[in-house]
């Protein structure tokens, strides 16, 4: 199913290339290289995530109650988060399936990276670096959340203006 999803948006994508301005397939193109650039990025920052959780299971005494530790391993797999987050937003502006900047998307990745920072904060931050932190947090929220309710409101818009058909009759109305 998958694969036939992906057949198909790679077909389309085909089909739409002769059809694009030159600065359409320049974007395309940008996209494609970031998003090979951000997959290589992630396959190198996985790779180094197996070995230092290797390196701590095997060769140290891995302790998760560690701060340290907590913060290393959680802080390296919160930033693969950001970085897949990252190139799935950008896989969907190359397939075509959004415009060039979602900012909804960006809200939402900065939202992870608040929390990423929150993970790898050091226990000794002072309340006035907390406090910025969970302002920031609170204000990409409330941000998301308005984006949300904008794109419900604009979807529940659109379901209206659609023909309604009566039940009984078939007609519409």
């Amino acid at each position: 199913m998958a694969n036939q999803r992906k057949r198909s948006d790679l077909q389309r994508l085909y089909k739409e290339w002769s059809v694009m301005t030159f600065y359409e397939r320049f974007e395309q193109v940008v996209a494609l290289i970031l998003s090979a650039t951000i997959a290589v990025i992630v396959v190198v920052s996985l790779v180094q995530l197996v070995r230092t959780v290797f390196t701590l299971l095997f060769l140290e005494a891995f302790n998760p109650l560690d701060h340290q530790v907590f913060q290393t391993v959680f802080g390296m797999i919160m930033t693969l988060l950001i970085a897949m987050e990252f190139k799935h937003s950008i896989i969907k502006v190359a397939l075509r399936r959004d415009s060039i900047i979602q900012v909804k998307t960006v809200v939402l990745i900065a939202l992870i990276a608040l929390a990423r920072k929150f993970v790898i904060l050091d226990p000794d931050s002072g309340p006035a670096k907390v406090a910025a932190l969970a302002g920031a947090s609170l204000a990409l929220g409330v941000v998301y959340w308005l984006l949300l309710r904008a794109q419900d409101d604009h979807e529940a818009t659109a379901s209206r203006s659609e023909p309604e058909t009566a039940a009984n009759t078939g007609k519409t109305v």
